[in-house]
């Protein structure tokens, strides 16, 4: 297998790369003064199975459509050069959250990158933590694999456990199953019980009307995981409601720290103890400095390592 990463994904590609045991093969980036570019690949692909990795975030340097844009055109060039396999990985996954219509002639953005990865006859995705993964695998023809929370986080949690019950939550109703495989993959992990809980968040124009929580929090330290972390607004409101009902701590688990304006209060007030994101998206977003101490970004290279030798057989 040949493995390559786009510029905005080397740091991460090289990780991945050196849990495979191998180099990344190198690519020429040219970029015009129209705002064009061109991407090559510097070594023979015919024949071989290609793996192309690249994160889909917004930012720094390059938005979101110039990755996706990058990517499409670097799997199709693989492709016209004889390249048995391409294999997409993407930690990030844009658009994942917009599956579905909320309201009359709405686009359904999963389902649409979908199709642009199989207009460039792209064979796999591997992606981590996306938001809805029935969503992900209805709107994909392609083969897609899927890393899960448990996957990247239960050894964590593991090594930090005490004689403190520990609690799964949900924020919201939809992350609810989410929750449940991350509980099931913890006790399993652990050999012990934990416990569930949800908050039940209706949210309407970006504005969150209801957080009434269900379960038992007393004592306990709260583990609050979902997908994505954009200004924490409902992560922070749930961490303050199960504190409010007797939770001795609270801490903050997701894939993917977007830390969107507002984020900072994550880290400024008391409602967390430690924030644990995966290395999906660098934390460019946040200052450096005392106010992030509580971040902790946790590497995901080797379960991606492990996801590409699955797909070699």
């Amino acid at each position: 297998m040949l493995l390559f990463a786009l510029n905005e994904t080397r740091d991460h590609g090289d990780r991945i790369a050196a849990a495979m045991g191998q180099d990344l093969s190198d690519l020429e980036h040219r970029d015009f003064e129209d705002g064009e570019f061109k991407i090559r690949p510097l070594c023979r692909v015919q024949g071989d199975h290609v793996c192309i990795i690249q994160s889909l975030y917004d930012g720094p340097d390059l938005s979101v459509h110039d990755k996706l844009s990058r990517l499409l055109f670097l799997i199709a060039t693989m492709r016209d050069h004889g390249a048995a396999r391409v294999t997409a990985l993407v930690p990030y996954l844009c658009y994942a959250r917009k599956d579905r219509r909320t309201k009359a002639q709405d686009p359904v953005m999963t389902r649409y990158v979908a199709q642009l990865f199989e207009a460039v006859s792209c064979d796999d995705l591997i992606t981590l933590e996306t938001h809805n993964l029935v969503a992900l695998q209805n709107a994909f023809r392609l083969r897609t694999y899927h890393l899960e929370l448990g996957d990247i986080f239960q050894d964590v949690i593991a090594r930090r456990v005490d004689d403190v019950p520990l609690v799964v939550m949900s924020p919201d109703p939809g992350g609810v199953k989410r929750a449940q495989l991350f509980r099931e993959a913890l006790q399993a992990r652990l050999g012990q019980p934990v416990g569930f809980g949800f908050m039940d968040k209706r949210r309407s124009s970006g504005v969150m009307t209801s957080g009434d929580i269900v379960g038992t929090f007393d004592g306990a330290s709260v583990l609050i995981v979902d997908d994505m972390i954009a200004s924490g607004g409902t992560m922070t409101a749930a961490a303050m409601a199960c504190k409010a009902n007797g939770a001795v701590n609270a801490f903050a688990l997701a894939a993917h720290g977007l830390f969107t304006p507002g984020a900072k209060a994550l880290f400024t007030g008391s409602s967390f103890e430690k924030v644990f994101v995966s290395d999906s998206i660098p934390p460019f977003r946040l200052p450096d400095g005392r106010d992030t101490q509580r971040l902790e970004v946790v590497g995901t290279a080797d379960q991606f390592a492990d996801a590409l030798r699955a797909l070699s057989f």
